[in-house]
């Protein structure tokens, strides 16, 4: 198949004997970010970026043998030239660029080329062969700038606080919760967040990354201080008893599949902003084409819309069957390691 392959483990470079993101126990692990579809427990050694590196050993566990290594430093294994560069997609998260004999593969992991002001931002790396996810690989996917989304979400929250209510606003504990919170207004009022999510923003600041001040969800402060405040959680608190100690309350989601209204409805959410840490269907398709990409392997997403379209653009391109997960909407990274994908069946 060429450098890289591809088997019951994941995606495997044989001359290196190393996997990149691999869904079963593996000897050598490169990993890409820390959301749990890509960084599973079990491998023997890890290989990230620095910045990835403590929120990977904060959920993997102390045990976890990871070390690190800076965007573009290179990693020669058997001859093989390894090197991470910044996807854009979270804080530390990285596309792996493998090169042997003058091939060049890209393995991209999860990417966005928007620049969200607190992940690295993307940076396009040519190759001959790309291996990229389609989460989001839908005609109908189209962001706006981030400014207008969060011009939104400020306005929702400071007429919910002039009323008095708490603002809920769901997302995951890693990545999505670090780029709401940097960059709201916190001019607004208090912000409050799950413990899930305050354990990654304290990761996160002692790395040296700016964030404004949140404060701890706990059973000791008084409900008056919860009014008008921003309270940022994982999706999956929205059905327990834990939620109603903020009444009265008014919910949110953000996520790329909240550009569909039936999304938000059957979320129970009261409102959706389309915000993505995923590229739409420009994104993806500029992309693949600025890399020079000669060969194409698509992973997670709507993958067989995606690839029929890329074919037909006479850039060969071929179906992956993995186990990433990509942005499921309304629930934590941590609770979304399953192994189905998402097609566009059901997205």
């Amino acid at each position: 198949m060429g450098l890289l392959s591809f088997n019951k483990n994941g995606i495997y470079c044989q001359q290196a004997d190393i996997y990149i993101d691999p869904w079963k126990k593996v000897k050598n692990a490169m990993v890409t970010h820390g959301h749990a579809d890509h960084a599973r427990r079990g491998h023997e050694h890890y290989l990230c970026t620095h910045s990835a590196k403590p929120v990977i050993q904060h959920r993997l566990g102390k045990k976890a043998k990871i070390q690190s290594v800076g965007y573009g430093e290179k990693i020669i294994i058997n001859g093989v030239r390894f090197s991470f560069h910044p996807a854009g997609h979270i804080i530390g998260s990285a596309q792996i660029r493998v090169e042997y004999k003058g091939e060049i593969w890209v393995a991209s992991g999860d990417y966005k080329i928007e620049d969200d002001g607190i992940s690295e931002a993307f940076e396009l790396v040519k190759c001959h062969t790309f291996i990229t996810e389609t989460t989001f690989g839908l005609p109908t996917y189209k962001w706006r700038p981030q400014s207008e989304i969060f011009d939104e979400i400020n306005n929702w929250w400071y007429e919910n606080a002039q009323m008095g209510k708490v603002s809920i606003l769901t997302a995951y504990s890693l990545g999505k919760a670090q780029r709401l919170l940097y960059n709201v207004d916190p001019s607004i009022g208090n912000i409050y967040t799950h413990s899930t999510i305050e354990s990654i923003n304290e990761i996160v600041r002692e790395q040296g990354f700016y964030l404004p001040n949140s404060e701890l969800v706990t059973g000791l402060q008084n409900r008056d201080n919860y009014r008008g405040a921003l309270l940022i959680t994982p999706g999956s608190t929205l059905t327990s008893e834990w939620i109603k100690r903020f009444e009265p309350y008014t919910t949110a989601a953000c996520s790329g599949w909240m550009q569909f209204r039936n999304t938000r409805k059957n979320r129970s959410v009261d409102r959706g902003f389309v915000l993505s840490d995923h590229c739409d269907w420009e994104g993806l398709n500029d992309t693949i084409l600025a890399t020079g990409a000669e060969q194409v392997f698509v992973t997670h997403g709507s993958t067989k819309i995606f690839a029929k379209w890329l074919n037909g653009k006479g850039i060969n391109t071929k179906i992956l069957e993995t186990q990433y997960t990509g942005e499921q909407e309304g629930l934590d990274t941590e609770m979304s390691t399953g192994s189905k994908n998402i097609n566009a069946d059901n997205s």
